[in-house]
């Protein structure tokens, strides 16, 4: 049965002139294991929401995953799928995919992130077993992760919180081959990986990886561990192959048609390309089958389950937000706004929101990396997450801003969950790897980065985001909110949680902002991304866009302008990505037709050419902060409204 593995793997690779045949070959028996012996699994229904996950964190490897889908019985994959390996077209990408490829349950490749997604996932079982009972919930995490995986700095946050929280129900095997793509692993690493994760709260152990019963003994005692699991199998990359076995060679090349032949008559595998036998076969998709009785099973204690816990669980696996709660919760929080505006700081105006979001929408699960008191994410009342209570919904993920990302993606692509948590905007370097695969997954995470600008006043140049919002907004599917004030906020917070195919971000203040929308209005302004928050008195010859906290400065600048017999309007832009999205002609109106268009950021230039061209005048910042209080700093940076007014007069010609 390994062999078909092995084989396929070779196979689809030499097709395909490129990829990785040393993993899977080497941790053939290894997933023969798990997968024939102890993971639960259905694949007629790969999204059953009871079975273990098996995440592929050496996502170079995914041949290995592709192999083990067809061989049991995933509809979708078939041979000619295996064949079509790494082609424009195939749900057979070089890397797994979790939206293209059904059985896949998470996108791996960039290192480490499979392990700190694993994290995520076994939070996500923990806390709803927690709140449905292990009848409903009951399931394990399973990693395959590589030496560079582990050699990644996120693996270090993920294994720490893992431990911390005592998250017994993952398991990781770590291909120990000890080879990298350099040549020996001793060229970069000699770290002790057993000790490592012990030292981390792990249960660790080693074994032999071509050792079906040794591995099947390690699982078994891994199941019953009241710690997370590391079983370290020591392999041969490139197993079976006669002369490039056990070294780099067989990493990230094809084997060439001489050195597969070998491995063919080494292995004692004489099928031509692509053909299983049948008796093989077979074992293979009775494995799959075996699974459909504990589905079946599950499917009855789901039933007998009391009819408001079954709905409330579908509904929250779904991914369906609960009709009429948020737009209720929205409400709520615009309507006591409107009778009493407040003039704070967008992430205390986000707190507020939050205490009326997290109430509606139990499924929400907040955290912070070291930051509760400063991010505002901590409603009141909500009970932290811990490894003596999962029903809690507060994590402190401690200061592992990538390992807390990573696992947020997790939680997301596990189901039942709505992860948010908070850090400083300038600290999104540390998550960014992990938002960019959010959003190529496609999945609703939720950051909350506070202290937005060089508003953060005393901390100085290090901690003040200057490139951030160009940087996060030049990632595809990712939606950047900057609210202006305490109504924008909760706005933004709703337009969030109704995307759920991307992750959003919404950066806000550390300082005091004045409310600028005063009355209720049942309608979602932000909606469109930019709106005229502001009109002209009369047609404007100036527009002036902003976000965040500039647009307060912006509101001032045209007052100044008026006095100069100057109309000016002002428009709010919170989301670049909801105006781009809007219909070309409703976009023009929005900008409308000014002859001088004025744009004002607390940050860098780049991206806002597409809203005020090329030749708009853009105030804002073109270097790294200083540290003093923020009233000076916006002084000394010329981000004040008569120095808005001065651009606009210039450009206008009449300064």
């Amino acid at each position: 049965m390994a062999n078909a593995l092995r084989a396929l793997a070779m196979d689809a690779v030499e097709q395909a002139k490129s990829g990785h045949p040393g993993l899977p070959m080497g941790a053939a028996d290894i997933a023969t294991v798990l997968f024939t012996r102890f993971l639960k699994f259905d694949p007629a229904d790969p999204a059953w929401p009871d079975r273990d996950r098996f995440v592929l964190s050496a996502g170079h490897g995914s041949m290995l995953l592709y192999a083990l889908l067809h061989l049991l019985g995933y509809e979708k994959m078939t041979i000619e799928e295996i064949k079509r390996f790494r082609q424009l077209g195939s749900i057979t990408p070089g890397h797994p995919e979790n939206f293209l490829t059904p059985g896949v349950e998470t996108t791996t490749g960039p290192l480490g992130q499979g392990l700190g997604n694993s994290v995520g996932m076994a939070i996500a079982e923990r806390h709803l077993a927690a709140v449905f009972g292990p009848e409903l919930v009951d399931h394990r995490t399973y990693v395959l992760a590589s030496d560079g995986d582990l050699m990644e700095g996120v693996s270090q946050e993920a294994i720490a919180l893992a431990g911390h929280l005592k998250l017994n129900k993952l398991i990781v095997l770590f291909d120990d081959n000890g080879i990298s793509i350099d040549g020996p692993l001793s060229l970069a690493d000699s770290v002790d990986q057993v000790k490592r994760f012990e030292a981390a709260g792990w249960a660790a152990t080693r074994v032999d990886g071509q050792d079906p019963e040794a591995i099947a003994r390690a699982l078994t005692q891994a199941q019953s561990s009241e710690r997370p699991s590391l079983i370290a199998c020591r392999t041969i990359i490139g197993f079976g192959a006669p002369t490039k076995a056990g070294t780099e060679k067989t990493h990230g090349s094809p084997l060439g048609s001489e050195e597969i032949k070998g491995a063919r008559e080494r292995l004692g595998w004489p099928e031509p390309a692509f053909v299983i036998p049948a008796e093989v076969r077979e074992m293979w998709r009775s494995a799959g089958a075996a699974g459909a009785a504990a589905h079946q099973a599950w499917r009855e204690r789901l039933n007998a389950a009391p009819g408001s816990s079954r709905s409330e669980f579908e509904r929250r696996v779904r991914g369906e937000l609960p009709k009429g709660e948020l737009t209720a919760a929205v409400r709520s929080v615009k309507e006591k706004l409107a009778a009493t505006p407040k003039e704070v700081a967008t992430r205390a105006a986000s707190e507020t929101a939050l205490e009326a979001l997290t109430e509606a929408l139990p499924e929400m699960i907040g955290g912070s990396a070291d930051l509760t008191g400063s991010n505002n994410t901590k409603p009141k009342g909500m009970t932290v997450l811990s490894a003596a209570d999962y029903s809690g919904r507060f994590i402190h993920y401690g200061v592992r801003e990538h390992g807390m990302a990573a696992a947020m993606n997790g939680m997301a692509l596990h189901g039942g969950i709505i992860p948010y948590s908070g850090t400083f905007l300038v600290f999104s370097d540390y998550c960014r790897p992990a938002i960019r695969l959010g959003a190529l997954a496609g999945q609703r995470v939720m950051y909350v980065m506070t202290h937005d600008s060089i508003g953060l006043g005393e901390d100085g140049p290090t901690h003040q985001p200057v490139e951030h919002l160009a940087a996060l907004r030049a990632i595809p599917n990712v939606h950047v909110f900057r609210p202006c004030d305490a109504v924008e906020t909760v706005e933004c917070w709703q337009l969030a949680l109704e995307r759920p195919g991307s992750p959003s971000i919404l950066a806000l203040t550390r300082q005091n902002v004045p409310q600028l929308r005063h009355g209720f209005e049942q309608t979602n302004r932000c909606a469109t991304g930019a709106y005229e928050i502001v009109p002209a008195e009369k047609e404007a010859e100036v527009s002036l866009f902003a976000t965040g906290s500039e647009v307060s400065i912006a509101v001032e600048a045209r007052k100044l302008l008026g006095e100069r017999g100057v109309s000016a309007r002002v428009v709010s832009v919170p989301c670049f990505e909801l105006l781009r999205e809007r219909p070309a002609a409703e976009r023009l109106q929005i900008l409308g037709r000014a002859k001088v268009k004025v744009a004002v950021e607390a940050a860098v230039r780049q991206g806002w050419d597409e809203i005020i061209g090329a030749d708009g005048v853009f105030v804002g910042m073109t270097d790294f902060g200083a540290s003093a209080p923020y009233k000076d700093l916006y002084r000394h940076f010329g981000i004040t409204p008569d120095k808005v007014a001065e651009a606009a007069l210039s450009k206008l010609g009449k300064a």
